[in-house]
């Protein structure tokens, strides 16, 4: 027997609701097998983040080849990348690996910029387009697309307009947006198909990690492979029910984690 095997990249968080403690649950909920390669060391709680300790270049890319060398990866999902010298060691440790999922990280819920200004640029050129697919939510297509969103019909233009030309898929996520019905959009590059992806709108503070957690299912799920529309649909389906079980409890005094275990409940 074997497992479906993601690889990980992302920032540590002390706090375990998000980054790289986020990828771990959500991944081994949805039943893949989890490796990782830490990128940084955060201190945050769900507060926000205090500090950020970079991990030296050479070790972010000695993680990723000690895995791929041994373990192997049938997808690997990609979070924070602080700076462009780190963005640039990835796409050249990921260069031949397909199923690349990347959340483009940039700020976290509490609003602390986790993405050096001048890393942007460079995960813009030199790794999104070595996506499969890309998760980016509101804040970040608009910094990666250059405009402002103020609606859900604008979403499916905004998808496209990430693709690379039609060959990234884009799952834009509508979290930040206003409307009382959340529907998520879904830009299916490989068979040029949009498709929308609906839930309830869940008035709770207990939001930290959702975006590590949904693109950490979303690459498991093409590890055990599921093609890209149900490959999204379940991811989707994982972080709605993540959610709403998680909106019952507390932990901390901010911004708390979701349920990633709540169908092992």
């Amino acid at each position: 027997m074997t497992y479906p095997k993601v690889l990980a990249i992302a920032g540590s968080d002390s706090g375990g609701g998000a980054g790289i403690q986020a990828d771990i649950k959500s991944i081994s909920a949805t039943g893949s097998y989890a490796a990782t390669a830490i990128t940084a060391v955060t201190v945050q709680n769900t507060l926000g983040v205090e500090a950020v300790h970079p991990v030296p270049v050479e070790i972010i890319s000695a993680q990723i080849r000690c895995v791929l060398s041994d373990i192997g990866a049938d997808a690997v999902k990609i979070g924070m990348l602080h700076s462009a010298e780190v963005v640039l060691a990835v796409r050249d440790a990921l260069s031949s690996v397909p199923n690349i999922v990347l959340d483009p990280v940039m700020v976290s819920t509490s609003g602390h910029r986790l993405i050096e200004d001048a890393a942007v640029q460079t995960l813009a050129e030199e790794l999104l387009p070595l996506a499969r697919v890309i998760t980016p939510n509101i804040p970040e297509a608009e910094i990666l697309a250059g405009v402002k969103i103020r609606s859900q019909e604008e979403l499916p233009s905004i998808a496209r307009r990430l693709s690379c030309g039609g060959r990234v898929s884009v799952l834009m996520k509508a979290g930040h947006l206003t409307d009382d019905r959340l529907v998520d959009v879904f830009y299916n590059a490989e068979d040029d198909r949009i498709i929308e992806l609906p839930s309830e709108r869940i008035h709770t503070p207990n939001t930290h990690g959702t975006g590590c957690t949904l693109s950490s299912a979303f690459a498991s799920y093409i590890a055990q492979g599921l093609g890209l529309d149900d490959a999204a649909r379940a991811a989707k389906d994982y972080i709605a029910g993540a959610i709403a079980s998680g909106a019952r409890y507390e932990l901390g005094h901010g911004h708390g984690p979701v349920d990633h275990f709540f169908r092992q409940h």
